[in-house]
């Protein structure tokens, strides 16, 4: 079942999910570049984090928030990769766990939102 959403506005939220994929995409690529970047660096220096030492550790917290911030962009950037395939598909704006239409305040704010707000809060 398709959404009957308005040509302007399927082409809005498609433009939306194109640059929130761009900005994920490069949030990604920029990590795994400073992060080979660092491996040279620390290869070069021949140290590598001593979270007993105050800097160390310090060090060790900044690479634990990196690889969650990097984590939630891939987990982010799958589903506007899924919501690229729904609309590919005719299938963008149906919720996919009721086949509800998923009001387009929601898509509005969250334009890879492949469910309803009350089909999230049971899964």
């Amino acid at each position: 079942m398709a959404r009957e959403l308005a040509a302007s506005t399927l082409a809005r939220l498609k433009r939306k999910l194109e640059e929130e994929r761009e900005r994920l995409e490069r949030i990604i690529d920029d990590h795994e570049r400073e992060r080979e970047e660092s491996k040279l660096a620390e290869a070069k220096a021949d140290r590598s984090a001593d979270p007993d030492n105050v800097d160390g550790g310090a060090i060790e917290v900044e690479m634990e928030m990196d690889i969650a911030m990097v984590q939630n962009a891939r987990d982010l950037l799958e589903r506007v990769k899924r919501a690229q395939d729904r609309m590919e598909k005719g299938q963008y704006g149906i919720c996919e766990v009721t086949g509800d239409p998923i009001p387009l305040a929601r898509l509005e704010a969250l334009p890879y939102a492949t469910t309803t707000v009350e089909a999230a809060s049971r899964l």
